[in-house]
């Protein structure tokens, strides 16, 4: 008997379910993504080739503006209360604990001020540090009267005995005025070791700490970030 030929039927997908989970997906990452927030302090970091990643704990950064204006802040779990409570004592800024609170809070992310105009300082809301807000910055440049110098060394007292990662984030346009200021700051406190921070780029083949990180790599060795 001659066979039965079944009629061919080209394959059937439904997609409903698909596109159900594809837009259940798509909904969760728009209602949870979280855009970054701009910046109070907008610098424009200049690049380098290092492979080394900034610490993100115990940080006391130092920040250079593109007017070479200065600001001093510290990362959330670094002790900042002992911090302001040190520079209210060695200056006899006569803060009190209310105001002190308030310099201790997030509410005040950075210190870009003078020591005068720190009272008023304390009495400023999270909205008052929006981008674009202008401050005259800690005075630095005056080499009798560094005011950069107060603030580090009432880091190093806040944090005796623990680690402290001193950092600089300077704007690529920036002077080097306000930089070498900066410098004399630390050196005045004993603080010899920081770190720039920089728009980090791959390593360019060829060069010398290309090279020298090859060799590390096929030695076990830790990479050089130079």
């Amino acid at each position: 008997m001659p066979r039965v030929k079944l009629p061919r039927k080209s394959t059937a997908i439904d997609m409903t379910a698909m596109c159900d989970v594809a837009f259940l997906l798509l909904s969760f990452f728009i209602l949870t993504t979280k855009f970054k927030p701009s910046e109070a302090l907008a610098v424009v970091t200049p690049s380098s080739v290092s492979s080394k990643a900034a610490e993100s704990k115990d940080v006391v950064l130092v920040t250079i503006d593109p007017n070479g204006k200065v600001y001093f802040s510290v990362s959330d779990d670094a002790p900042k209360k002992e911090l302001i409570e040190a520079v209210n004592t060695s200056r006899n800024l006569g803060l009190t604990s209310g105001e002190i609170a308030n310099l201790s809070s997030t509410n005040v992310p950075f210190i870009g001020v003078p020591f005068s105009q720190l009272k008023s300082l304390a009495s400023k809301t999270k909205d008052d540090f929006k981008a674009g807000a202008n401050w005259p910055g800690i005075p630095v440049l005056d080499t009798l009267n560094n005011e950069l110098t107060d603030w580090v060394a009432a880091a190093v007292s806040a944090f005796q005995g623990q680690k402290m990662a001193l950092q600089v984030k300077g704007d690529n346009s920036s002077k080097y005025p306000a930089f070498q200021a900066v410098i004399r700051a630390f050196k005045k406190n004993d603080q010899l070791k920081f770190q720039m921070i920089t728009n980090a780029e791959g390593v360019p083949e060829g060069t010398e700490l290309y090279k020298k990180n090859m060799s590390n790599m096929a030695a076990g060795k830790s990479i050089s970030a130079e």
